[in-house]
């Protein structure tokens, strides 16, 4: 049986073809654009580290919940927000820093220390939910009483959307959604209960 002969086109040459040139601009395949709402969340709760600024949001409308009426003016009501904002950001990343150097016995260094208070400014970040809405209250001429219900009330709100942002991530069902928002309110009313009862 005579062999048969190999022609060019029995075993075509395998094209060599230069990948298609990337455009970094592109939005990623599997990602959609995103808007300003989604980037803004993204920002406030990174998936990273989302704890401070839900301890920064509850503990500055706890602050705001329990100022007196009586004897603070909104101007001192915003400015002990804010310091009180930058007290718990340094404290929280004091005590971390504390903490993990009595477990592992390390050295109190600067660059531990800055590492530790910029891992933490998301406080600062949920800070200033409240506070902005006492600023903005306060210059469009609201009363003292409509600008503390406003800060709540930014706070409720935002509480209340982060618990909805947690679950949608954790693709919980509607009903456990439910749950969760239900959750998030309760947490809210209760800061506003310390109003109530406090004054």
């Amino acid at each position: 049986m005579a062999a048969r002969s190999v022609s060019a086109t029995d075993n075509p040459p395998i094209a060599t073809a230069e990948p298609p040139a990337s455009d970094e601009h592109a939005p990623a395949p599997d990602r959609e654009p995103r808007g300003a709402l989604e980037r803004f969340v993204e920002w406030f709760v990174p998936e990273e580290n989302p704890t401070g600024a839900v301890y920064g949001l509850i503990a500055i409308a706890a602050l705001v919940a329990v100022e007196n009426e009586r004897q603070d003016s909104l101007l001192d009501t915003e400015v002990a927000g804010i310091i009180a904002a930058c007290l718990y950001w340094l404290l929280h990343s004091y005590a971390g820093v504390l903490g993990r150097r009595l477990s592992a016995r390390e050295h109190l260094t600067a660059r531990t220390l800055l590492t530790a208070l910029g891992d933490d400014l998301q406080l600062l970040r949920g800070a200033a939910i409240p506070l902005l809405a006492l600023a903005v209250a306060w210059a469009a001429g609201a009363s003292r009483s409509t600008a503390v219900a406003a800060a709540l009330w930014s706070a409720i709100v935002c509480i209340v959307a982060l618990e909805v942002i947690a679950g949608v991530r954790a693709r919980s069902t509607p009903r456990e959604l439910v749950l969760e928002a239900t959750v998030g309110l309760a947490m809210g009313l209760a800061i506003l209960a310390m109003r109530v009862v406090l004054h």
